[in-house]
């Protein structure tokens, strides 16, 4: 498994520890807002929203929160008509894209505190473009087997449509086509002897910047700065992370 692919499974654990905190309910229930507010507030009927369900549940969040969030977006109150969606690009202090998406209420707030950790961290801002041309939408799902060889499971996968697959231990991380994400999703989750333990749109780098040990860890401490800020709502980057750093940074963020 790739660098940038074991960052991705390490950021879904660090949120299943962090669900024990309001800040990532509050995260997920703004998602949930936005999606019934844009399309149908039936998730069968409305895939962004079903994902953002489908990841609220995976995080233990109440049901009745999610019901909740999906009735404020879509009409019955709440405050879901001033949240934008926005986004910031950046290069790292070891030269690494970020883009910084976020629900906010307030740009000029969002603005001034991302571009603080940004600065602080020793990277910089960067224009529109700069670094999104390099990242492509694609689905990912984030799967645990617990019943099988994760090889033969990894090959099912793809038959279901996958585009890749990434095996580590258990752990198989499986990039869909953006355009076939639905079907290949539902795929999956027909599988036996496995738990999807994510679903997301996701913008995965086309290309990848290798990062040295001391750039590394800076990257992923800005990455996880980025991602406690109240209003970031994801944080992709295209750096290529070593083994040992990775192994280091779970060690302190996943408990």
């Amino acid at each position: 498994m790739s660098g940038h692919s074991k960052w991705s499974t390490i950021k879904h654990k660090k949120g299943a520890a962090d669900a024990k905190r309001g800040q990532l309910f509050t995260k997920l229930a703004r998602e949930i807002m936005v999606a019934a507010r844009n399309g149908d507030p039936n998730p069968e009927m409305n895939f962004r929203l079903r994902l953002a369900v489908d990841n609220a549940k995976s995080l233990n969040m109440p049901k009745d929160n999610i019901d909740r969030a999906i009735t404020r977006g879509s009409g019955g109150g709440g405050d879901s008509a001033a949240l934008e969606e926005i986004s910031y690009e950046a290069y790292g202090p070891g030269g690494a894209g970020i883009i910084v998406q976020a629900l906010t209420d307030n740009k000029n707030r969002t603005a001034a505190e991302v571009r603080a950790q940004i600065t602080r961290a020793g990277g910089n801002l960067a224009g529109a473009g700069a670094v999104s041309w390099n990242f492509e939408n694609k689905g990912l799902i984030t799967v645990e087997v617990n019943d099988g060889d994760p090889d033969d499971i990894a090959l099912e996968i793809v038959d279901a449509g996958a585009e890749d697959v990434d095996v580590d231990g258990s752990t198989v991380q499986v990039t869909a086509p953006y355009e076939n994400f639905a079907q290949v999703k539902t795929g999956v989750e027909a599988l036996t002897g496995i738990i999807v333990e994510s679903g997301e749109v996701a913008l995965v780098p086309t290309t990848l910047v290798p990062l040295g040990d001391k750039g590394a860890m800076q990257t992923l401490r800005l990455l996880d700065a980025l991602e406690e800020l109240d209003d970031v709502s994801k944080v992709y980057s295209n750096g290529d992370f070593p083994d040992e750093v990775l192994e280091k940074y779970a060690g302190e963020v996943v408990t």
